[in-house]
């Protein structure tokens, strides 16, 4: 693993974890206006800043 790998590897893990859905208790919390998370992404149909 080379010098400039790494920053790269550690915000990809980010944007991995912060790919799921907004909790259920979100959704009920606001009466089911939020649904969608803002962060989400699609591997295919959307790139990150990398």
């Amino acid at each position: 693993m080379g010098k400039v790998e790494l920053p790269r590897k550690l915000r990809l893990a980010k944007a991995m974890k912060q790919n799921r859905p907004v909790p259920i208790w979100v959704a009920g919390k606001t009466m089911g206006k939020v649904r969608t998370h803002p962060k989400r992404h699609h591997w295919r149909r959307s790139k990150l800043k990398v």
